[in-house]
Formats: C-alpha cells, structure tokens, sequence
C-alpha cells in the first residue's frame, strides 16, 4: 500500500518521489509507504487551502453543516474497513479502534450543529452606544495529530477548524497514516471542496516543521509529546500564531479507603492499560489509602493478569501492539531503569511473544511498586502499559505527590465521600479531574492541561473559539 498527499482535493505523490516505510506493530514488518514530505509539499498545499479559504468561510453554515454531517455519515458507514485499517496501523485491538470510529465520526456531526450555532454576541452601554462582537476565520491553520488514537484526533482538530470557515493543512503521525488518507477519500466523496482540506504525509521535522514555520499558517492545533510541543512553540511563538498545545501527561489515579473499590478496581484496569497505555489521559501513577492498600494491590494485580495479549485483530485480546519499535524499546527502557531505581515488579515487566507474531512489539502489562513518588518512573511520561502502585496516609500528603510532576492533564478520584471529592478537585493541580470514573467525555466541555501538559484548550465553544478571532465593532448611538 503506497499512500498519496491530499492536495487541493487530489491525491498526488511527494514533490521529491520520496517514501518512508510503514509498519504494521502487529508483526514488526514492513506493509506499506507513506510520502517523505518535504517543504515543496507543504507549500503546495497551503496554496491550495489560501485559494479555497474565502469561498469556504463564505459558505452558508447550513452547506457547511451538510457537508460535515456527510463526512460523519460516510466514516458510520465505513466504520468496520477504518477500524481494521487503524488496528493494523497503530497496534491497538480492532474492538477498540471500532470504538474510536463512532468517536471519529461524533467529532464531525458535533462540530456541523456548532457552524450553524456560533453566533456573535453584543454588549449595550446605556444610551451611549452597542459592541458587538465578530467572530471570524483565522485563514489556514496547521493541524498536526499523534499516532496513539489517530483518526480519533485527527478528526478533533480538523472539524472545528472548517465549522469556523477556516481551510486546514493537516499532518497526521508518520507511525499512523491510513486512517487519515481514508479520511480525505471520504470528504471528496462528501463533497468537501477542494482545498478545504489537505493533509501532508512525512517526518515531524520536515513537513511538520514547515506547517509551523510557514506565515501562511495563522494557527497551529498541535497534540503529542512535550519535547516537541516546546520546540514548536519556540518556533511559533516570534510569529505570533495562536498555539493550542495538548501535551505529555502523568496521571495520578487516587483510590481513598471509603471508595467502592470494585468499581475502582475494574475502572483502573482500563484506565491504566487500555490501548497499551497509549493515552494521554491514562492514570500511570496509583495512590491507594493504606487501610485498603493491600487488597487493592492483590486484585488488581488477579485482574491485570487475566488480561489477554496478542493480534489486535483477535476480538479476544485485550492487549495490543506497541505503536513502534523505538517506543517498544523506550517503554522497555523505562521498565529496566524502574529495576534501577529499586522497584519490585508485581507483574509484567516484560516483552511477549505470541505465537506466529514473534516479530510484534507486545509488551506485558506492567505493575510497579515500591518506588519514591519522586523518582524518574514517577516523574517521567512512559506512555505504555506500565504504572506504579503507592500508598498514602491524608488527603495532604496523596495531593502533594500527585501534584509533584511537571505534569497536569487529568486526574481520576475514587471516594464516596462528596466533600473529599471536591476538596481534592480544587486542590489538584490538572486540567481534567474525574470523580468515580474515567473517560467519560462531553464534547462541550474544555479538554487540556495545565503545567507541562499544554496550553489552551480543546472541545466546545473553546475549539470554536481558538479557531477565530474576535472582532469587536463600537457603534455610537
């Protein structure tokens, strides 16, 4: 499988007919090419989307909802071919990536009611006179997404840029590519107009890298690791771009004694190991009061021992691949420096090898205890299937460890008591925080971080927002 850029509404090869190998994590082997983009690339393609920009941000909201609502219709009615092609791509089960679909496609029926909902506001002084408020296209944003749940963010970021009446230069992860080219053959088959949408295949250093430094790109929508986020935006910022940045993070799970920790149990399961720990959002650090500390840590270790791991394809699998090797081999590192560091692995700890994919990246799911709250496998984001288990004494001293990161993206609470509850929500220090829960998401509410985790935010009127620019016009009476 040879993929192709997506420019101007055609599929075209890279300028320079250079291509980089794509893998399938499944087997370790080489199942197809994406284009090495280049600058030449990106600029044909942000020509493109300055061509189409004036005509798209003119279009009525009801065309432009129609047109969304028909690109969420058709991934509904492709969702089974996306969800095999997302499960050989990236690694995770085709059970999940079934799941992400239905999310793929909310994110653009989401975003078509807000194009025909956004609306201006106005502000009256007395006799004197009336603001009121436009909120207008930036022009051509830069859209560059992950490879840990790729059509999933991708969609999340290029539908509220168009339902703003911007035009998109888009870059999904080179580790995760299909899912996004299938993507563009569902818009033209929507009839998305040219232009509107155009995605550059390649390196995040060279076509990525050229979205951002491009004085076209008026905005950059940026998701993955913190070193990368920095970096963009010492680039962004002298050029004064609007940045949204959704970064690292190193999420607390705390567990207090008065929770129902069945519940608890079940839930941290998945929130520690769902997609290999490839989510942002997973809770990698697990505080559990000490009167509960030890029946917690035996379930959950009977429980993570049940899980299933092997070919994502099989609907009996819990445990996919690794998205890459060199992230097998960095999670694999971490395991081995949390040996270092003086831990005891309860379980896991390992690379695995399923019969017939004895290539694959598999890693086992891996429990950690016995480290200082403060060491690197604390500190550091590992984005893989592996967490630490710790116990706490107060409410004071569990915030004072899980406020310790550089990190502040999301943090799940487990109490039945509704004043500790808010307590620690106000008192910890993360964009995100989930009382008796995990995941559960309304696409209206603002979704970021604080701290190292990024900047802005993402969802709702806040995505609508970060999308335009306010103009604010004075009329005297």
């Amino acid at each position: 499988m040879r993929l192709s850029n997506f420019i101007n509404g055609a599929f075209i090869a890279p300028v320079d007919g250079q291509y980089l190998n794509n893998f399938n994590p499944s087997t370790g082997e080489v199942y197809g090419e994406i284009p090495d983009s280049t600058e030449a690339d990106v600029l044909l393609a942000i020509e493109a989307a300055k061509s189409a920009q004036l005509s798209w941000a003119n279009t009525p909201a009801e065309e432009k909802f129609k047109v969304m609502n028909r690109i969420a219709e058709l991934i509904d009615a492709n969702r089974e071919k996306l969800a095999m092609a997302e499960s050989m791509d990236q690694g995770k089960p085709l059970w999940l990536a079934r799941n992400e679909m239905n999310r793929a496609a909310q994110n653009f029926r989401f975003f078509a009611t807000a194009a025909m909902q956004f609306s201006s506001e106005s502000h009256a002084m007395e006799d004197k006179a009336i603001n009121y408020t436009l909120r207008q296209p930036i022009g051509v944003v830069g859209c560059i997404s992950p490879w840990n749940l790729p059509l999933y963010l991708f969609t999340w970021k290029i539908a509220p840029a168009i339902a703003a009446g911007n035009t998109v230069v888009a870059k999904p992860s080179e580790f995760t590519p299909v899912t996004a080219f299938m993507l563009c053959e569902l818009c033209n088959e929507a009839g998305l107009p040219a232009g509107v949408l155009n995605v550059v295949h390649g390196l995040g250093q060279k076509a990525g890298q050229a979205i951002v430094e491009s004085k076209f790109t008026k905005a950059i929508s940026f998701t993955g690791g913190t070193a990368t986020g920095k970096h963009l935006a010492a680039t962004a910022a002298p050029m004064f771009k609007k940045l949204s940045l959704e970064l690292g993070g190193k999420n607390p799970n705390i567990i207090f004694a008065d929770a129902d920790l069945n519940k608890a149990i079940k839930t941290t399961v998945n929130s520690s190991f769902m997609n290999q720990g490839e989510i942002c959002l997973c809770g990698s650090r697990v505080f559990v009061q000490r009167a509960v500390y030890q029946e917690v840590k035996d379930r959950l270790v009977a429980e993570v021992n049940q899980l299933t791991i092997g070919n994502p394809l099989d609907e009996n699998m819990r445990i996919g691949a690794i998205v890459s090797k060199p992230h097998y081999e960095k999670v694999l590192g971490y395991i081995e420096l949390a040996k270092e560091e003086g831990a005891t692995i309860l379980t896991g700890g390992k690379a695995v090898h399923p019969s017939g994919l004895e290539n694959g990246w598999y890693i086992a799911p891996t429990i950690l205890e016995g480290l200082p709250f403060d060491c690197r496998c604390n500190m550091e984001e590992i984005f893989g299937p592996v967490i630490t288990i710790m116990p706490f004494d107060t409410e004071e001293e569990v915030l004072e460890m899980a406020n310790a990161t550089e990190y502040g993206l999301a943090a799940t609470v487990w109490t039945s008591n509704l004043n500790t509850a808010h307590r620690v929500a106000n008192k910890i220090q993360m964009g995100i925080v989930w009382i008796n829960c995990w995941l559960l998401r309304d696409l209206r509410t603002p979704f970021g971080g604080t701290k190292s985790s990024g900047v802005g935010r993402e969802g709702g009127w806040e995505a609508m927002k970060f999308f335009t620019e306010p103009k604010n016009v004075c009329i005297a009476f």
